[in-house]
């Protein structure tokens, strides 16, 4: 497999704020279980913060590439000459694409933390997804990449 051009790696990692929030998890576990005594409240400290620094790592280690001639976002991989163009998308834009403006047949790769997003086009005509909505951190170097690794694979 031919590596594109201009390769793209992009963690959608969980904001720092969550792992605080993972600690308050772990501090309320060990409040409810104070009555039990000490041994009791050290595990539940140390067992609801690990616990909510596990989802919180797991629902942040979603990643988006690009990688010779595909995409590959979360789950889903997606070969570059199935996509159009790329429209990247601003905070307000974004929220309106994840709104109002979404469609349901649409492939959301979402993380509600990342303000900006791109929207690629799906032109495959066996496909049914009208779209891609990809948060991402940075979309106009997502954009770029896949727009080199079209042209690469054209």
């Amino acid at each position: 497999m031919q590596l594109s051009a201009t390769p793209y790696e992009e963690r959608l990692t969980a904001p720092r704020s969550w792992w605080l929030v993972s600690f308050l998890v772990g501090v309320s576990f060990a409040l409810i279980l104070l009555p039990f005594g000490t041994l009791p409240l050290l595990g539940g400290l140390v067992g609801g913060t690990a616990f909510a620094a596990v989802v919180a790592s797991s629902y942040g280690s979603v990643r988006i590439r690009v990688v010779g001639d595909s995409l590959i976002a979360g789950d889903a991989k997606v070969p570059v000459t199935a996509l159009g163009e790329a429209e990247v998308l601003d905070r307000e834009e974004a929220r309106a694409w994840r709104t109002y403006k979404a469609d349901t047949r649409a492939f959301l790769l979402l993380r509600a933390y990342i303000p900006t997003a791109l929207r690629v086009q799906v032109t495959d005509p066996d496909d049914p997804t009208p779209y891609l909505y990809l948060s991402t951190r940075e979309p106009e170097r997502l954009a770029e990449a896949l727009r080199t690794a079209r042209e690469t694979a054209a």
